[in-house]
């Protein structure tokens, strides 16, 4: 039997629009709504955005399994039974590119192992995009997720960061939302002044505020950034 593969299915990183057209290709969403099994962050959220897709979507006789933070290790072999039995599964994200800054890349690496074929489709990433919309350095760069919790480790790792970008290497991260301005209170405390801060807020809503400035004029103009998701890149240009 031939095994079946396992969809990468990007989603929306901002606003949700009337149209699927208007935030998912073609050829996605094509693809999205011949599935039944699903590799998801939240269910609830996944429902909504399949429904979304396409309001005759056939939520009750599709397969969800969760996979987040809170999921058992024991249990992501089982995820990909139905591929090993020759089905296909998309796996998505709550936001954006799937695998990337979430806990996907567990369920791509066992597809691999087990000769499982893994097709990623288009889609936005805040990532790139941010990188896109910053003039920093695109061509040397590197991506640390989230920063340390840990007050004296969030430190160290900022000024690591710093250190990193006199090669003219963009590095690029992320804080818990609730987080954000003290993240940006410490980087304007512990960076030079003249290095490069990026700060890409609410990509692709209504609200989006993508800004380039040098460490030493954010303390004097710092934007609120509570509760808002953000893309951080220091560099230098």
């Amino acid at each position: 039997m031939n095994k079946g593969s396992l969809y990468m299915i990007p989603t929306t990183i901002g606003e949700i629009q009337d149209s699927p057209e208007n935030f998912i290709a073609p050829s996605n969403l094509k693809t999205t709504i011949n599935l039944n099994h699903f590799i998801v962050e939240k269910i609830k959220t996944t429902r909504r955005f399949l429904r979304k897709l396409d309001s005759t979507f056939d939520i009750d006789n599709t397969t969800f399994y969760e996979l987040n933070k809170h999921t058992n290790p024991s249990e992501i072999h089982a995820f990909l039974q139905p591929c090993r039995e020759g089905k296909n599964i998309g796996m998505i994200s709550e936001s954006g590119c799937p695998a990337i800054a979430d806990p996907g890349a567990k369920i791509v690496a066992l597809a691999h192992k087990e000769n499982i074929k893994v097709i990623p489709l288009i889609g936005p990433s805040s990532i790139f995009m941010a990188l896109m919309a910053s003039g920093l350095n695109g061509q040397n760069f590197s991506f640390h997720g989230y920063l340390p919790i840990d007050k004296n480790e969030k430190i160290k790792k900022i000024k690591s960061l710093a250190r990193s970008c006199n090669n003219s290497s963009s590095q690029i991260f992320m804080e818990t939302p609730f987080r954000n301005d003290s993240l940006l209170n410490d980087l304007i405390t512990y960076c030079n002044e003249n290095l490069m801060l990026c700060i890409a807020c609410s990509i692709s809503t209504s609200d989006e505020y993508i800004k380039t400035l040098p460490i030493r004029k954010w303390g004097k103009n710092k934007p609120s950034l509570n509760k808002k998701p953000v893309i951080f890149i220091l560099g230098k240009n």
